[in-house]
């Protein structure tokens, strides 16, 4: 045989032998809450799958709608799902100064019927994208968006689970008794000093009064943002005790995905036991 057909039939085989590569497409979505708030939307989704899955709602840190949480959106459509990054400061803001994030944050937040306000749009535009099978829904937030979705689930939003990594966990709106929806999930760093443990048994308590489906889970030596590669930079920065932490990074992740994957099926899911 010919180098020629050698190469040819070698391709051939190649090419047939090789599953569906996986093609994440990816816009911006302008939508509005009842507030009026213009905000941008973040949508990341497997163009190969074809149709419905379940879609997940990303709310990003208190630095805003950045790459990180734009980053987040396409991880999880490589895992099969439809993913959309929310906006909770409006027209896509973003900043790498304290200052500045505290300053959004605190006006986001200082009404809770606005911020879960602006939750709820988020919510409203992600369950009417195309792909996305608007029964199968949840939620996942980091520091302020880790508040974020663990108050969508207080307010009993039709979610069937959120996690929150390294997430605020203190609330003006404890959840009451038979109103969650959601299952829930926290990730939180040990070493987390913006966390303080009467946070932590605070939530536990409340989760449990309120009959939700509650897990906790903490990562030895993690501080706040342990899942963030650019922490380290920011903390120095910005004067912070914050820090990249790979092993709970990979092990949150991880956790997650085994989370997700006890609550749906998904043809590219590589979750592992939750």
């Amino acid at each position: 045989m010919s180098v020629f057909l050698r190469t040819l039939l070698l391709g051939c085989l190649t090419f047939f032998a090789l599953p569906a590569l996986a093609e994440i497409k990816t816009r911006e979505i302008p939508y509005a809450a009842a507030d009026g708030s213009k905000l941008v939307g973040y949508y990341a989704w497997d163009d190969s799958i074809k149709g419905k899955r379940p879609g997940i709602v990303v709310v990003h840190e208190w630095w805003g709608l950045n790459d990180y949480a734009r980053r987040r959106a396409r991880e999880l459509a490589a895992l099969g799902y439809a993913a959309l990054a929310i906006d909770m400061y409006g027209e896509g803001k973003h900043t790498e100064h304290k200052a500045e994030a505290m300053e959004m944050m605190h006006g986001a937040t200082a009404d809770s019927t606005v911020s879960m306000a602006r939750a709820k749009a988020g919510l409203d535009l992600l369950k009417a994208q195309a792909e996305v099978d608007s029964s199968k829904l949840a939620a996942i937030g980091y520091c302020f968006g880790g508040k974020i979705v663990l108050d969508m689930a207080r307010q009993g939003m039709d979610l069937a689970g959120v996690v929150s990594f390294h997430g605020v966990l203190a609330t003006a709106t404890p959840a009451q008794k038979g109103v969650i929806k959601a299952r829930v999930l926290v990730l939180n760093g040990d070493a987390d000093k913006f966390i303080p443990e009467s946070d932590i048994a605070a939530i536990k308590k409340e989760m449990k009064d309120a009959g939700a489906d509650f897990t906790f889970v903490g990562y030895a030596d993690a501080k706040h943002a342990f899942t963030s590669t650019d922490a380290d930079r920011l903390g120095k920065e910005n004067g912070m005790d914050i820090a990249y932490n790979a092993k709970a990074d990979k092990a949150s992740w991880k956790k997650m995905q085994g989370f997700f994957n006890s609550l749906f099926t998904t043809r590219n899911s590589k979750a592992t036991g939750y």
